[in-house]
């Protein structure tokens, strides 16, 4: 399995494998993208038996990556003849389309061209017309291609395919790691405040309307400046550990993220849990995870996300019953649950009889 360290997929992983070493499944983790911190590769030790094959390639979605992309590709098919493994499951794009001697599934967690229509408005531009063909290849390619919702296979498919065969797997996170706690009238979001994805610039915006504070955990400094990127009427608290953050969870009333591009939702799963009521994004992934277990709000409706949010924190009882039922939902999406659907995804995989992989043309579409 691959997986990059710098964002939801590494929680992803861990969360898979996890479940999967308890079923006796040896799990191979191969990491692209930046070293380990000290807190992942304690994350990793939790896992009885996972193996980790550690590297800093750069990934598909970063600047001028192809050098790296070829020389991680030659890395993978060294440790796939080394290893022998019976899956290959790649959670990035392009190394799908190697001449792999193993059944190959791919997971769609999110994608750069899908990213710049939902955040930009319009087609992403000319630039990444090499990263559209390649990352075309590696998905058509795949035996499988896997993704966490309707929404993203959709804009997988008319971005990218066709493909051989898909499937949607929700993501998952154990409850335990997320229990409920005695909530405080704030607000709460996570996530980077100058990510135009996320969108917590507008919760910036229309902090000073509300009559209670509104938390943010996460970056609030863009690492190249400037003063847009600051927090300058949320209360900033910073990079947390995730068992922070999960505290932080378990007090905050209601969980907020105005999201204009969310394939599924990790962290909105994480506040479900911890029984927060929740306002997001009214984008078709959140509405067809969340349906009418959140409040939802046009990602420019500032207006819209003030009324919400005061709506909620006015109205303890409905509140409560809107909580409940995002946590009662929550707790529907476990990692058994998860991995039990990948276990039959992989033994199906396994039992298809032995063939040569041909790579797919690329015709423009």
């Amino acid at each position: 399995m691959t997986a990059d360290t710098v964002g939801g997929v590494w929680t992803y992983a861990l969360e898979l494998c996890r479940v999967l070493a308890e079923d006796g499944v040896q799990v191979e983790l191969a990491t692209l993208g930046a070293p380990l911190s000290l807190a992942q590769w304690a994350e990793a030790r939790e896992v009885p038996g996972l193996s980790i094959h550690e590297s800093s390639y750069q990934l598909e979605w970063m600047d001028d990556p192809w050098e790296d992309v070829r020389a991680s590709g030659e890395w993978l098919l060294e440790l796939e003849a080394r290893l022998s493994p019976d899956i290959i499951h790649l959670n990035g794009y392009c190394h799908g389309s190697l001449p792999w001697k193993t059944p190959v599934l791919v997971v769609a967690h999110s994608c750069v061209l899908s990213w710049w229509e939902a955040v930009k408005g319009e087609s992403a531009p000319e630039r990444y017309a090499r990263y559209r063909e390649e990352v075309a290849r590696g998905l058509r390619a795949a035996d499988r291609v896997v993704a966490p919702s309707e929404a993203m296979l959709a804009a997988a498919e008319r971005l990218y395919g066709p493909f051989r065969a898909t499937q949607v797997i929700a993501n998952a996170r154990r409850a335990e790691s997320f229990p409920p706690g005695e909530k405080e009238p704030f607000v709460l979001a996570a996530g980077r405040l100058w990510d135009e994805a996320k969108n917590l610039a507008a919760l910036d915006a229309v902090a000073p309307r509300l009559p209670f504070p509104v938390r943010v955990a996460g970056e609030t400094q863009h690492p190249g400046g400037g003063d847009s990127a600051r927090a300058h009427h949320v209360q900033p608290l910073g990079r947390l550990t995730p068992s922070e953050l999960a505290g932080w969870m378990a007090r905050a009333a209601v969980y907020a993220l105005p999201a204009r591009y969310e394939p599924f939702g990790l962290s909105v799963l994480e506040a479900a849990l911890a029984g927060c009521a929740l306002v997001l994004g009214d984008i078709p992934s959140l509405r067809e995870v969340w349906g009418d277990t959140a409040l939802f709000v046009h990602p420019e409706d500032g207006d819209g996300l003030a009324e919400a949010l005061k709506r909620l924190m006015a109205s303890p009882a409905e509140r409560e019953r809107l909580a409940a039922r995002a946590h009662a939902h929550a707790l529907t999406f476990t990692p058994r649950r998860m991995a039990e659907a990948y276990l039959e995804l992989y033994a199906a995989l396994r039992s298809r009889p032995s063939e040569t992989r041909v790579l797919p043309a690329l015709h423009a579409s």
